[in-house]
């Protein structure tokens, strides 16, 4: 039984496949949704509040009569964790925390000729915006992944919306216990378009932040979309996608259970096998389908197989880099014998993970980096989650007075050639004598 929907060599793609297979970014942006969500934003715009609580009742059946979370809760939340699941949440935040403070920007300074000197600094952001997905799983590690490099940049507050429990009328506990781990000022029981929206707007209970982050489904990714114009907000992601590399050194059942691992995600999630021959990517799709039948998650990883898998083979390793170099991955495992030697020629992926160990699960919890990624093929130009993120750069120059009387004669010829004689003139004055006494040196 073939799992994968596409399956063969790469070179016998059809045009028609190929294209479905690499288009899995604007799937998320039908007119349905963009619709959807434009209506959401502008209630949430023009009726704050009273449209959050609207939007909760409607979609998540719930009744809200206090939008934010006490921060009691959040503390009970992870006081009440069962020690294994709290020792890993702390594991994994320490590292999170390790990597990005050795990641840290830094203040760079030049001193691009004699007396001039150009130099950017990094200013924290003041208020971000964490978004925690709900629904189908919650997801503690996406708060970890976004708010701990928020706090490791300086910045000033971050709060956290995440969509309430329809059982609970609360948001999932273990997503509670992972804000008061990473010491998020405050949550608010908001999930959808319509906290994106209360993010970026702002309203009577939720502040108006600097940037939005963290992942979400096809709603979410649209709102931040529609409401970057007037907020900073990280790449825009889609579902879960994997593209393994495997040679003939890869065992097919680790590699099958990377496939599950990512596929069972969501049914939009797309996973892509590229085998060195045959007879491994036989060795995958037997060892896939004998582990289907056992996945707790049988049904959503079927179908995300059956609409976006592929196990595909490359004549060579170059051919197979080359492909993940278009394809452009949102995660990008080289199971291959040398696969430092492979990286070397990797280019366009969100994270790569090197060598059979270097399983995606343990980048997804444990290792530190982080797994907000770009997907949809946006890895191309867009990077991974980090300090960056919750940073401005501002950027100064100073130039001395000698220096000045040097510049001024080029930048004077310079903006008369762009017919602007004022910066002409404000040039000149440095030009001889007749700044003394008007500045300082520096």
């Amino acid at each position: 039984m073939n799992v994968f929907r596409f399956r063969g060599a790469i070179e016998a793609l059809g045009a028609a496949d190929r294209a479905l297979l690499f288009d899995r970014g604007s799937t998320a942006r039908s007119d349905a949704v963009r619709e959807r969500t434009a209506g959401i934003v502008e209630s949430v715009r023009t009726r704050g509040d009273a449209a959050l609580r609207e939007l909760a009742h409607e979609l998540d059946g719930v009744t809200l009569t206090d939008l934010a979370v006490p921060a009691a809760a959040c503390d009970a939340a992870l006081a009440a964790l069962e020690p294994g699941v709290r020792r890993a949440m702390g594991r994994a935040a320490r590292n999170i925390r390790s990597a990005h403070e050795a990641l840290r920007p830094v203040a760079v300074e030049v001193e691009t000729e004699p007396g001039v000197t150009v130099g950017r600094r990094p200013d924290a952001l003041r208020r971000v915006g964490v978004y925690a997905p709900g629904g189908r799983a919650a997801y503690p590690s996406s708060v970890l992944m976004a708010a701990i490099p928020a706090r490791v940049a300086g910045v000033r507050e971050v709060i956290l919306c995440t969509p309430p429990d329809r059982a609970t009328g609360a948001p999932a506990a273990i997503v509670l216990a992972a804000a008061a781990l990473a010491r998020v000022d405050r949550v608010f029981a908001l999930g959808g378009a319509g906290a994106i929206a209360a993010m970026a707007y702002g309203t009577a209970s939720v502040p108006r932040v600097d940037r939005i982050v963290g992942p979400g489904n096809a709603y979410v990714a649209e709102a931040k979309l529609q409401v970057a114009p007037i907020v900073g907000i990280d790449c825009p992601a889609g579902p879960s996608e994997l593209l393994v590399i495997a040679d003939g050194s890869a065992r097919a059942d680790g590699i099958a259970r990377e496939v599950l691992a990512q596929a069972e995600h969501d049914p939009d999630a797309t996973v892509v096998v590229v085998t060195l021959s045959e007879s491994v990517a036989r060795e995958v799709a037997d060892a896939v389908t004998a582990l289907i039948p056992g996945a707790a998650r049988q049904s959503i990883i079927q179908a995300a197989l059956a609409e976006r898998g592929a196990l595909l083979v490359a004549g060579s390793l170059d051919e197979a880099i080359a492909f993940a170099s278009e394809w452009a991955p949102e995660h990008l495992l080289l199971v291959v014998a040398d696969p430092a030697g492979a990286f070397e020629r990797v280019r366009d992926a969100g994270t790569v993970f090197l060598g059979e160990p270097s399983s995606v699960a343990f980048g997804d919890y444990m290792t530190g980096a982080n797994h907000v990624l770009p997907t949809g093929g946006l890895a191309r130009v867009y990077s991974g989650l980090s300090t960056l993120d919750f940073v401005r750069w501002t950027t100064y120059q100073r130039v001395e007075r000698a220096a000045a009387k040097r510049l001024a004669r080029d930048v004077a010829a310079f903006a008369r050639a762009e017919q602007l004689p004022a910066h002409a003139a404000a040039a000149d004055f440095w030009a001889g004598d007749s700044g003394r006494g008007r500045g300082t040196e520096s």
